[in-house]
């Protein structure tokens, strides 16, 4: 099933237990489950053996989602709550909070999507207002959750619910994730075709971070297939703007909701595998001393506790470190927006 191709993105180990017992129900909690990545995500959710509970939230529609899911017979249990309604005096957010309570796993996919001729920095000003108001409620709901941040601009948003944890004083550096997965699907996808393959059999790690030229596949570690100079640079590029393509395809009716979608699917699936035992590697925009970039993807290695050891990205082409030094000052100041931001 779905399942299995998630297990293509990791490499397992010993099992240990989930939190207290490896018996531990297992919570996860989709903060704008009614959009076009949050609906498919969280019916991949629905059937995965490894979620018992699944909470929907967003400012629309939840409750339907979460109706029209729970038709699907699995033995996941859904809730679909909305904001609390506006009041005076005003009262706490109940929707957010009764969504957060208890999730071990949040992944964030709120927010607006992008539009022709829009980059994902385009995107920062409704974004980075959502991402911040939603990282406050994992403050105070569920601050020891794993948090993947799909809400673009990743690059931005990530730094934003790191500023928001840290104020809160809750901030673990292992717990807190941008969902690069996308870009890795992309590049395995894409160099299949140019070569031939089966791309469940290809894992080609992406790193740096989630815009543009800021996203660097490192083709060159792929073991057993060949390519040209020109292929390398077309595929590099067309991973790159994979996002643009579908934009334009989808002729202004939205961005890439369903490949996102499963992407965001593939990393909750690992991280967890990871909480239950296993050990499992997959690339993720995290805290990282690699770089001179404070935020930085590469292969991370997940465990209980969320990002137990950040990866080296190992050795380059010539090819790839004329990317890399092109795209460190361009991730560096969106990171630093990002901060800006909370301030």
């Amino acid at each position: 099933m779905l399942a299995s191709a998630a297990i293509r993105f990791t490499s397992n180990a010993s099992r240990r237990g989930f939190h207290s017992t490896a018996s531990s129900a297992v919570k996860v909690a989709v903060l704008g489950a009614a959009g076009g990545i949050g609906q498919p995500l969280s019916m991949l959710c629905k059937l995965s053996s490894h979620i018992d509970e699944l909470a929907c939230y967003d400012v629309v529609g939840t409750p339907g989602v979460a109706a029209d899911l729970s038709h699907i017979p699995t033995k996941t249990k859904l809730t679909g709550h909305l904001p609390a309604p506006i009041s005076f005096p005003p009262t706490p957010n109940e929707g957010l909070g009764k969504t957060l309570t208890g999730a071990d796993v949040v992944i964030i996919p709120a927010g607006v999507p992008r539009k022709p001729g829009m980059t994902r920095d385009d995107l920062f000003n409704t974004n980075a207002g959502i991402v911040k108001t939603l990282m406050e409620g994992v403050v105070e709901f569920c601050p020891n959750a794993i948090v993947g941040i799909i809400s673009n601009p990743v690059n931005s948003t990530v730094p934003i619910a790191a500023e928001i944890l840290k104020k809160g004083g809750v901030y673990d550096s292992r717990k807190l994730c941008g969902v690069t997965t996308l870009d890795v699907v992309r590049a395995n996808t894409f160099v299949a075709d140019a070569v031939g393959k089966d791309p469940t059999t290809l894992n080609v790690p992406v790193i740096g971070g989630h815009a543009g030229i800021t996203i660097l596949p490192l083709f060159s570690q792929v073991e057993g297939i060949n390519l040209t100079d020109e292929q390398i640079d077309q595929l590099t590029v067309r991973t790159q703007f994979g996002g643009d393509e579908v934009v334009a395809a989808k002729a202004g009716a939205g961005s890439a909701t369903l490949s996102m979608a499963y992407a965001g699917y593939v990393f909750t699936e690992n991280v967890i595998k990871a909480l239950s035992g296993e050990s499992v590697v997959q690339c993720a925009y995290v805290e990282s001393d690699l770089t001179e970039a404070s935020f930085f993807a590469s292969p991370c290695r997940f465990g209980r506790n969320g990002v137990e050891e950040v990866l080296p990205y190992g050795t380059m082409s010539t090819y790839e470190k004329a990317w890399f030094q092109k795209m460190l000052p361009d991730l560096k100041k969106q990171i630093q927006k990002g901060i800006d931001f909370t301030k």
